[in-house]
């Protein structure tokens, strides 16, 4: 805490000039309207938007000092790299961070993870790994950097924040040339807020000196404030633009493998080829396992070995997954329904569930169980635990037994194996008499792992309570039927 009277070190997002500020400024200066140009024949592929280039900053400083949602941390795959922008981040952020870091294992290259943010302004840290760069191995690393840019935004957007903070993820020490680096992570960051700009109101690029002149000559490519930057950047675009989500296009990779080559393509299943492709991508090896409709007729039959049919859900789960990524899940989203906080007493990653948040009379019941699979998958892969709040639920927000039983006949085996505990929250007689049955007669291997927690003290010794963050109303509800003991537990000011 700063002393009494002392200018705060960081900075506030809001108060940062945004990319098109100064460029308004000066054409206003030369009587100019940005706004007002000649029409064009051709367009660039980043064509000028303005509401897009209202969310972007460019910013000359430390991102450990940017009180935003959450910044962006460089590292290695174990997480204990020592480049300047790490060290600032562990300084300001205090000895919290190294213990918080430990529990996660590392992070391989690409990946993205979350942390608290402690004591930095910003509540959150993800951490990244960018890749080591060869010429030789120059499209390996493209493809890295890319992940760890469409990894940190996707994160961003699945724990519904505002804003996020990025340092140039290609760190010196691994030597990715600075202006290569910079392409894809310009070009990312524009395809994504293209797809899922609703979802992010403010990304900051927070870059040193030596950096800031490659990104002011690179951003009008991809950011241009007006036709005629958009018609001057043209030229200067680089052949390789990626997809339409940014990623390197390798033309390699582009190879279709089907079941059955020499049939045309509207003659294949196109619900399992198709769907299945699409998410197989550069695995399409994976799909040489024989005929799919043959498979399906002997389920039907009771023909098919234990491990076929194990298979066969695995691609229906992987269908699921497939649609959840391709899906516009941010009004799921804005629910905060379901969110990631931080570990048990075991060291398992916790899961909140807020029954009160989830309107199931107003919502798409399909797409909650998208987001779900989509902000649930690589969670699972790890042992994990539910808190499920049911506290001040009402008819409005209950589950009902079919939409459960449908998750759990989704959600591969992984789900299954590595939840360890639920814990019900504030159960009513009539939920747990409802819990009884879908778990005895409907669902099996779940009644173990249920535990009807009446208070919040009782949660607390499973789960310590710096580690989950409580919605205000929860905590309010607790104190007033348990006592004014949890009161003073400060509230999550973001839920």
């Amino acid at each position: 805490m700063d002393p009494l009277g002392a200018p705060s070190q960081f900075v506030d997002v809001d108060s940062l000039p945004g990319w098109t500020d100064a460029y308004e400024a000066e054409q206003l200066d030369s009587h100019q309207n940005p706004a007002e140009k000649a029409q064009v024949d051709v367009r660039s592929p980043f064509p000028y938007r303005k509401d897009i280039n209202a969310k972007i900053i460019l910013w000359k400083g430390d991102v450990a000092l940017l009180n935003c949602t959450a910044i962006v941390n460089t590292s290695n795959e174990s997480l204990t790299d020592k480049n300047p922008v790490s060290e600032s981040i562990f300084v300001h952020a205090g000895p919290d961070l190294r213990d918080e870091l430990q529990k996660l294992k590392g992070c391989r290259t690409g990946e993205a993870k979350l942390t608290k943010g402690f004591n930095l302004a910003a509540r959150f840290i993800i951490h990244t790994v960018g890749p080591k760069y060869k010429s030789r191995y120059r499209t390996a690393a493209e493809s890295s950097l890319y992940s760890c840019y469409r990894n940190v935004l996707q994160l961003a957007r699945e724990q519904a924040m505002c804003s996020v903070g990025f340092c140039v993820v290609n760190s010196l020490k691994r030597c990715y040339p600075l202006e290569d680096a910079t392409h894809i992570a310009l070009r990312t960051v524009r395809r994504f807020l293209e797809i899922h700009g609703e979802t992010l109101e403010k990304v900051v690029f927070a870059v040193s000196d030596l950096e800031e002149a490659t990104y002011r000559k690179l951003l009008p490519l991809y950011f241009p404030r007006s036709l005629e930057e958009e018609i001057q950047s043209l030229p200067y675009l680089p052949a390789d633009i990626g997809n339409a989500e940014g990623e390197p296009v390798v033309p390699e990779r582009q190879i279709r493998i089907t079941e059955k080559p020499g049939v045309p393509d509207d003659a294949s299943d196109e619900e399992g080829l198709e769907a299945d492709l699409s998410f197989i991508g550069s695995h399409a090896f994976a799909r040489m396992e024989g005929d799919v409709d043959k498979q399906r007729r002997l389920i039907l039959q009771g023909q098919l070995s234990e491990a076929a049919l194990q298979k066969q859900h695995q691609r229906n789960y992987n269908r699921w997954l497939c649609q959840a990524r391709a899906e516009d899940l941010s009004d799921i989203a804005s629910l905060k329904a379901l969110y990631q906080t931080g570990v048990d007493n075991c060291g398992h990653t916790v899961m909140v569930v807020v029954g009160r948040n989830i309107p199931v009379t107003l919502i798409d019941m399909e797409k909650a169980l998208l987001y779900f699979i989509h902000v649930m998958d690589h969670i699972a892969v790890k042992e994990y635990v539910l808190v499920y709040f049911h506290t001040l639920t009402n008819d409005y927000n209950q589950l009902d037994s079919n939409f459960l039983k449908k998750l759990y006949d989704v959600v591969d085996a992984k789900y299954k194996r590595n939840l360890k505990a639920l814990y019900f929250v504030h159960p009513t007689f009539r939920s747990k008499v409802s819990a009884w049955f879908f778990t005895t007669f409907t669902v099996s291997g779940l009644k173990d792992k249920i535990h009807y927690v009446e208070s919040l003290q009782q949660l607390f010794t499973a789960i310590p309570p710096e580690q989950i963050d409580l919605p205000p109303f929860v905590l309010e509800y607790d104190a007033r039927e348990n006592g004014p003991y949890y009161s003073s537990y400060p509230p999550s000011p973001d839920l």
